[in-house]
């Protein structure tokens, strides 16, 4: 009899697909109000990594962590129209605490601009408290009304930085150097997901920016996935809250800018672009378990090999879990660890041992194939980096090869429909095409210059819009 699949095929329902392996993976579970969701270890596993890694950048450009409440004074959001306009739909909001009514409401925290310019205009005083740079690592709640795990929770993990500068150009490029070498080098180098670098429209920039950077990846059915955001906040915040600094030559000014956040969402974006039937794939940079070694049978001597050689393996600095309950099938652990995605399993059983030798599967391209065992320690680290780089051309190609240059509308509607993404000049489509692109479910991700950068404005000559449909 054949085996049932373990997972609904990508081709035939993706959605499907996509919650069977978040929850078979042991990743998440949906928590006990609607729209939440709880992160399991080796869900969360993943997380600490990208925490960890995209600290470490952060924490490069100069910038400190802190900690702010999660609850605010809803007075707070009537400060900056824009902000509060383009949040007041997901805000969650505290009316009584301790038996009684509270005498002004609370509110959630959905981010932190708010509550963070309150002390910037505290701390701030003159030029040499300039550039202030704080990142917190947070929980947020914004009520999700089509909820869908690690993509759109109701609460949601994140780092959110924010930084104030004496100029609009310092500002600007600091953004921009987040957008790029902190968030683009990290998307791309560990995550080996590839993407799109541009500029949101005004329509779809965030709340009280004056700009919103972003990088949009393909998922696996052609669709976008707003990967991470840096905004230029200009003054609008500093203006708020009277955020003002004493300059050189003695007068007082206003600060200048930015926030910018990356989210559990990377996770759910891990899933939709290296996920295949078979179940996850994790990148071996970000892969808290890099080699998995398995005893195939419960034999002393086997399983004295597989532990040998997680040692050797861990010593040479691989990330190693030894897998040696034989007590449970084989045939079940391997395809849990599949399901799971760790990049290479090492399989070892009596016959290896005669052998000399170790099953070497690999996960990211498949396939199998024996390997001497005393060879694993020097090949293992150059498969890894070859599986690395394999993820990140299959996401390029990918997105290169589902990508359509456009003229028209009906062109972009089209090709969108077919599964991918368009291209097609800002200059031929501008507010009203976006307008009209959105009556069929189709956003404009981001505008990219002619030359495949940034640009420097909305308008700039030669603007190109991408376009698809978004989670």
């Amino acid at each position: 009899m054949a085996k049932a699949p373990v997972l609904t095929a990508r081709a035939d329902d993706f959605p499907r697909w996509y919650q069977d392996l978040i929850t078979k993976a042991e990743l998440a579970d949906n928590g006990p109000v609607r729209g939440t969701m709880v992160i399991r270890p080796y869900g969360y596993g993943l997380w600490e990594r990208m925490q960890a890694d995209m600290d470490a950048r952060i924490k490069e450009t100069g910038t400190q962590n802190a900690y702010f409440p999660l609850l605010i004074p809803q007075s707070y959001f009537a400060k900056e129209a824009d902000h509060v306009e383009g949040f007041a739909p997901e805000l969650a909001v505290v009316t009584h605490g301790g038996g009684r009514e509270l005498e002004e409401p609370a509110v959630v925290r959905p981010t932190s601009e708010m509550i963070v310019n309150d002390y910037f205009s505290k701390w701030v005083q003159s030029y040499r408290d300039l550039p202030l740079k704080i990142n917190q690592w947070a929980n947020v709640v914004r009520w999700e009304l089509r909820p869908r795990l690690f993509l759109r929770t109701t609460e949601f993990l994140w780092q959110e930085g924010h930084t104030a500068h004496a100029t609009y150009e310092e500002a600007r490029d600091f953004a921009a150097h987040i957008q790029r070498h902190v968030y683009g080098d990290f998307v791309e180098n560990v995550l080996a997901m590839d993407f799109v670098s541009g500029r949101k429209t005004a329509k779809e920039r965030f709340a009280g920016a004056v700009n919103t950077l972003t990088l949009e990846s393909m998922m696996g059915d052609g669709k976008a996935l707003q990967m991470v955001t840096s905004h230029e906040l200009g003054q609008n915040f500093a203006r708020a809250f009277n955020t003002r600094y004493l300059s050189r030559e003695g007068t007082q000014e206003l600060v200048w800018q930015t926030s910018w956040g990356s989210t559990t969402r990377m996770i759910g974006a891990l899933v939709m672009t290296h996920g295949d039937d078979n179940g996850l794939r994790v990148p071996p940079r970000l892969a808290q378990i890099q080699v998995v070694v398995l005893a195939i049978k419960g034999d002393e001597a086997v399983l004295a090999k597989v532990r040998e050689i997680g040692d050797r393996l861990t010593a040479a600095g691989l990330r190693v879990h030894v897998d040696d309950r034989t007590d449970t099938p084989f045939g079940r652990r391997a395809v849990d660890w599949e399901l799971k995605g760790v990049p290479v399993r090492v399989e070892v059983g009596p016959r290896d041992l005669e052998n000399g030798t170790a099953m070497l599967a690999r996960r990211i391209p498949g396939g199998k194939e024996p390997m001497p065992l005393g060879a694993l320690v020097g090949l293992l680290p150059a498969i890894l980096e070859e599986d690395q780089a394999l993820l990140l051309a299959q996401s390029r190609e990918r997105r290169e090869s589902r990508t359509a240059d456009v003229s028209t509308i009906g062109e972009a509607v089209e090709a969108v429909g077919a599964g991918g993404w368009a291209r097609i000049p800002w200059a031929e489509l501008g507010e009203e095409g976006e307008a009209a692109l959105a009556g069929h479910a189709v956003t404009v991700r981001c505008l990219v210059a002619a030359d495949g950068s940034v640009p420097d404005a909305e308008d700039a000559p030669g603007n190109v819009a991408v376009v698809a449909r978004a989670y």
